[in-house]
């Protein structure tokens, strides 16, 4: 059982959910219980969108079915691919592009898939799950291998799973995994009355 812990250390009071999430790349190899995975899911399904638009789509992978988990870990760039292929879960993230109601390019839509994945990680790291959220992936193998149509746009792979040993990760990734989690100070992107002015509210942090 993975021991390992990195709570946030922060300026201010925060929920402990969000001190307590955090991106692992070591897994632990056992299966996530289905219901752990509608509840992520419903947690993503609840997410803010502009005019509750609710543009995101998931693609699901996972182990116990090894062909859509071999698809979505094809879209992955080769890095990603060596250690995510030990998580028993890979969700591909997709946006609509269009709003239904008028038809109009909606621009918060990249924005609204991101709100989603929030919310399934913060969910997942209430029921004792981590989630890796990853950028580095192909949205055109994406669309080839899961005929994703015209309209929409693969956005992000999130791998997840119980968090697991940094040990059984190569040396420079098992580096990273146990190094302190850092943070930009808040003075340094809350600003007020001028850009780059830090606000009074964070000044002191």
């Amino acid at each position: 059982m993975n021991s390992h812990n990195k709570v946030a250390v922060t300026s201010a009071p925060i929920h402990d959910v969000l001190k307590n999430r955090w991106s692992p790349r070591a897994f632990e190899t056992r299966s996530v219980e289905p219901e752990k995975l509608r509840s992520l899911l419903e947690a993503a399904r609840w997410a803010s969108s502009s005019y509750n638009a609710q543009p995101w789509h998931f693609i699901v992978g996972t182990k116990d079915d090894p062909a859509s988990f071999k698809r979505v870990l094809e879209t992955l760039i080769e890095f990603n691919q060596a250690w995510s292929n030990n998580a028993p879960v890979l969700i591909l993230t997709v946006a609509k592009l269009k709003f239904d109601h008028n038809g109009q390019a909606n621009r918060h839509a990249l924005y609204d898939v991101g709100q989603a994945a929030a919310n399934l990680a913060t969910q997942a790291t209430d029921l004792g799950l981590a989630v890796h959220q990853m950028a580095g992936f192909s949205p055109e193998k994406a669309r080839e291998l899961f005929h994703i149509p015209e309209g929409y746009e693969a956005v992000s792979v999130l791998a997840v799973g119980y968090p697991g040993d940094p040990v059984s990760l190569p040396g420079h990734l098992r580096e990273g995994e146990l190094a302190p989690r850092v943070r930009k100070p808040l003075s340094s992107f809350v600003f007020s009355d001028d850009w780059g002015k830090p606000s009074p509210i964070v000044e002191q942090t």
